[in-house]
């Protein structure tokens, strides 16, 4: 067969996802979870997975970020994680919906700029079909509607493998982010898909649309879906 022709051919191939749905769950038992799950991708005894989950109030670090973005007006009840993935300070909250990609990317692009486009293009392809018009920053990650950030990302990758994702406000409880310089990024505000419509959103009908548009940018097919 002509290899031009089969190149083709392989770029159609889908690749098996498993869907990992675990409501709401406290951060660092799914940041454990997240660990493990990549200790087994490496020796391609599961196979890539989305988990997807809303987290009880947490911030978290990235390896990068400046303690000083937390403040002193900050609920001193909510814990704080420091964690190996990239970014600054954020916030995770019930209403929120946060993705873990546990994906191998030998099988789609060995680029961690073309990782991190394409998780912003699933939000932005998302956001787009709930008539919410996103865009981009130049010098920024992130997916922004005009001048408040809608989604934050974060990840890791180790030997090609992702862990970590993206954190799209829905129905998020704002006021937490005032006890923070959110991302590290003083000048813009946040906002969530709520505010921007004006009424509650349904988490359920959001996930599956989320997950439409990741497996169709990812060139997934979904082999498992666990609903915990």
């Amino acid at each position: 067969m002509d290899i031009k022709l089969q190149n083709q051919l392989d770029t159609k191939i889908k690749q098996s996802l498993k869907l990992l749905d675990l409501d709401c769950r406290e951060y660092r038992e799914v940041w454990s979870l997240q660990k493990k799950m990549v200790q087994s991708r490496y020796r391609s005894l599961i196979p890539d997975t989305l988990i997807l989950v809303e987290h009880y109030p947490v911030y978290t670090f990235g390896k990068n970020s400046n303690d000083n973005h937390l403040l002193g007006s900050r609920d001193n009840n909510i814990p704080i994680y420091h964690t190996e993935r990239g970014g600054d300070v954020t916030f995770h909250g019930p209403g929120q919906l946060v993705g873990y990609p546990i994906i191998d990317l030998h099988n789609h692009q060995k680029s961690i700029t073309w990782y991190m486009r394409s998780l912003e293009q699933v939000i932005i392809n998302t956001l787009k079909l709930y008539k919410i018009i996103p865009q981009r920053r130049k010098g920024l990650t992130g997916v922004w509607v005009g001048d408040e950030k809608i989604a934050a990302f974060g990840v890791r990758l180790s030997r090609w493998v992702s862990m970590h994702g993206f954190a799209l406000n829905v129905n998020t409880d704002l006021k937490f982010y005032d006890g923070i310089i959110p991302c590290g990024i003083f000048e813009y505000d946040v906002t969530s898909m709520a505010q921007i419509l004006g009424h509650e959103m349904d988490m359920t009908k959001l996930k599956k649309v989320l997950i439409n548009e990741f497996i169709k940018l990812f060139n997934f097919e979904i082999s498992e879906t666990c609903i915990a």
